[in-house]
């Protein structure tokens, strides 16, 4: 299960993280129908060399394993080895499918997949810096980021769903369990009895490699769990817990963990347009033979 939300969170960094492009690329369901019929540019897949540090190597993709990769790389090895596809379908396009068959899964919705993109040719680990969503993030800079790829607070919402499959390390909540402000050691946002188990999981002197589940009720499901957790104070990143403690986003967070046809509506759509930030179509990419690789 690990693997599974692996890809889900690569797709989710990826089609948001690096040269956001709010250019719209014509992206079609039946892209491959007569070539090989079967957000993103997969750059976080490519490795570093020794002039370059690539994007999977930034502090923040520290979580994004080999296992996840694999995957990918498996499926883009299976689909070359037939002669009608090789070389015709990208890296970016697998990691998007294979991001919608995670979903479905986790006992999330299905939804289809827009394809036709090319593979990006730049991977740069200075350029996820103020790209991709921080733990810490307030509720304003949630928004500023998510709206700059012209993706609503609904959206940002919606998406942020995302955590409750994936796991977190120490380092990323320390500061909310031992060392909040002056006032309070705890942030008091957390739910008491969650701030604890925190503590018992993460003592002050834990390995920094030990990582536990971001969402403590069903950490292999898409489902609006989530947002139950965040009525109860048991939202993991102050950017999660931001959501029910804002005043403006508050109503969406109660109502979707009411409804979960709702939020997995709001979720597909969501989960569309951010597969159209970033996109790399014609000579803007290519498409790689090897997907930890430029060629």
């Amino acid at each position: 299960m690990a693997r599974l939300g692996l890809v889900l969170a690569m797709a989710l960094c990826l089609t948001i993280s690096v040269f956001p492009d709010t250019t719209t690329a014509q992206l079609k369901h039946n892209f491959y129908g007569k070539s090989c019929p079967n957000g993103c540019d997969a750059s976080v897949m490519i490795q570093s060399t020794p002039n370059n540090k690539a994007e999977k190597d930034h502090p923040d993709n520290v979580s994004l394993a080999g296992d996840g990769f694999d995957v990918v790389i498996k499926a883009k090895k299976a689909l070359d080895a037939i002669p009608s596809c090789r070389n015709k379908v990208s890296c970016a396009d697998i990691l998007a499918l294979a991001t919608r068959d995670v979903v479905v899964a986790a006992e999330g919705p299905s939804y289809p997949v827009e394809l036709g993109r090319r593979d990006g040719l730049v991977s740069t680990a200075a350029s996820v810096h103020g790209n991709l969503p921080g733990p810490n993030d307030n509720f304003d800079k949630l928004n500023k980021l998510f709206a700059k790829n012209k993706l609503t607070q609904e959206d940002m919402i919606a998406l942020s769903a995302a955590h409750t499959l994936g796991f977190a390390h120490c380092n990323k909540v320390f500061n909310r369990i031992y060392n909040f402000n002056r006032t309070h050691i705890i942030d008091p946002a957390l739910n008491k009895g969650y701030a604890k188990d925190l503590r018992l999981a993460w003592p002050k002197n834990v390995d920094p490699r030990i990582a536990i589940n971001i969402d403590p009720i069903t950490p292999k499901k898409i489902d609006n769990i989530y947002f139950k957790n965040l009525q109860q104070g048991k939202g993991l990143f102050t950017s999660d817990q931001v959501l029910y403690t804002d005043r403006r986003s508050r109503p969406t967070v109660d109502s979707w963990a009411k409804n979960s046809a709702a939020f997995n509506a709001a979720f597909v759509k969501a989960m569309t347009k951010l597969g159209r930030v970033g996109v790399k179509t014609g000579h803007n990419g290519n498409i790689r033979r090897d997907c930890g690789a430029f060629n």
